[in-house]
């Protein structure tokens, strides 16, 4: 497996800057390994809602995971307080690095990960075609 590992700075959009290095890096089927940092604005969709929830305070990055891919990407994240409330939901763009966010990701070899629309659920979802 390749791997990448790189830090975003203050002000950086999380979501936005994943997606582009998925694009720069023409990666075709990639997954967030490990993560840390802090947010000061975090854009998340919470389960079974339609909208996303605009959260701003200073919050500490607890868990980051999900598929990338030129062709898009699923990305969750969990975040607490500075009370240790902690929420996890879908990563949306918008949301901002506090301090820092340190990834790495990883190159899964062999496939390609589409968003492809799926009658059932109604959203684009995961298609894993083999790739050479």
């Amino acid at each position: 497996m390749e791997t990448y590992a790189f830090r975003l700075r203050p002000g950086q959009d999380l979501k936005a800057e994943l997606d582009s290095f998925a694009v720069r890096h023409d990666l075709e089927a990639a997954c967030v390994l490990a993560s840390a940092g802090s947010l000061t604005r975090a854009v998340l969709r919470f389960a079974n809602q339609s909208t996303a929830t605009i959260l701003e305070g200073y919050f500490e990055i607890v868990a980051l995971t999900g598929t990338l891919a030129r062709h898009g990407s699923h990305i969750h994240i969990a975040i607490s307080d500075g009370e240790g409330r902690t929420y996890g939901a879908h990563l949306m763009e918008g949301s901002r690095v506090y301090t820092t966010a340190e990834i790495v990701i990883g190159v899964v070899p062999g496939v390609r990960f589409l968003r492809t629309p799926d009658l059932d659920t109604g959203y684009d979802e995961l298609d894993i075609q083999t790739h050479p």
